[in-house]
C-alpha cells in the first residue's frame, strides 16, 4: 500500500510538470499581445473554457467530494492562475466589444461553477455521489479540451501538410494523457481521471500517428496560417 502510494504521488508529480508546461505554452502568445499592445484576431475561447474545467477540477479534488486528490488539486490550481493572467491581458488590450463578451463569458462561468458548488454541498451528501456529479462534469470539459485538436487535424488531411500541426503540444498532450491514466490506475483508482485523460492519450496517440504519415508522405503546401484553428489546452 505503501508503494502504490509513493508511486501515485510520483506520477502525480510529474503528470504536474507536464501539466505545468501544457498551462505556460501560451506565454509567447500573450508576450506577443503586450508587445503590439493589441489582441489582434486572437480569440480568447480556449481560455475562458480552461478557467471553468481547471475550477472544477479544482472542486473535485477537495476532501469533502473526492479525497487523495491533492495533486489534481495543485496544478488545476496552478492552470487557473494562468489563464486568469491571460484573460486579464486580453482585457487589457481588447476593445470594448471584446471586453464586453469576455466579462458576460465569465460571469455565466461563475453562476454556472457556483451553482454547480451550492447543488453538490447541499444537496448531495457523501463522497461518492458527489464525485460521481463533479466527476462526470470534468470528464465533459476535459475530454472537450482533449479532442479540440480535430480542427488542425482535419486541416492536416486537407492540405496534407503538417506545416500548421504543433507537434510538441501534440506530443505534450499524449504524455500528459498518459501520465494521469497512470495515475488513476493506482490505488486510490479514480475513474473519472481515467476517463477523460484515457481518450486524452488515445487523441494524443492519434496526432503524432497523423504528424508522422504526413511529415514523411505528405507535402509541404503554403497554408495561409491566419485559417488554422489555434489548439486548446488540455490538462487533467
Amino acid at each position: 500500500m505503501v508503494k502504490a502510494a509513493l508511486a501515485r504521488n510520483v506520477v502525480g508529480i510529474i503528470g504536474n510538470v507536464i501539466s505545468f508546461g501544457l498551462f505556460f505554452s501560451p506565454a509567447p502568445t500573450f508576450y506577443n499581445i503586450i508587445k503590439k499592445k493589441d489582441v489582434e484576431q486572437f480569440k480568447p475561447d480556449p481560455y475562458i473554457a480552461t478557467v471553468l474545467n481547471c475550477a472544477f477540477w479544482v472542486f473535485y479534488g477537495m476532501p469533502f467530494v473526492h479525497p487523495d486528490s491533492l495533486l489534481v488539486v495543485t496544478i488545476n490550481g496552478v492552470g487557473l492562475v494562468f489563464e486568469f493572467v491571460y484573460l486579464t491581458i486580453f482585457y487589457i488590450y481588447a476593445k470594448k466589444e471584446g471586453r464586453k463578451k469576455l466579462g458576460l463569458y465569465l460571469l455565466i462561468e461563475a453562476i454556472l461553477f457556483g451553482a454547480i458548488v451550492l447543488i453538490t454541498i447541499l444537496a448531495l451528501h457523501g463522497t461518492t455521489k458527489r464525485s460521481l456529479i463533479v466527476g462526470i462534469l470534468c470528464d465533459v470539459f476535459n475530454i472537450a479540451m482533449y479532442v479540440s485538436p480535430l480542427t488542425v487535424m482535419a486541416m492536416v488531411i486537407k492540405t496534407k501538410s503538417v506545416k500548421y500541426m504543433p507537434f510538441w503540444l501534440s506530443v505534450a498532450n499524449f504524455l500528459n494523457g498518459c501520465c494521469w491514466t497512470t495515475y488513476a490506475l493506482i490505488h486510490p483508482f479514480d475513474i473519472y481521471v481515467l476517463v477523460s485523460n484515457g481518450i486524452g492519450a488515445i487523441s494524443g496517440f492519434v496526432q503524432l500517428l497523423l504528424y508522422a504519415y504526413y511529415y514523411f508522405w505528405g507535402e509541404n503546401n503554403d497554408v495561409d496560417a491566419n485559417n488554422v484553428p489555434k489548439p486548446t489546452i488540455a490538462e487533467v
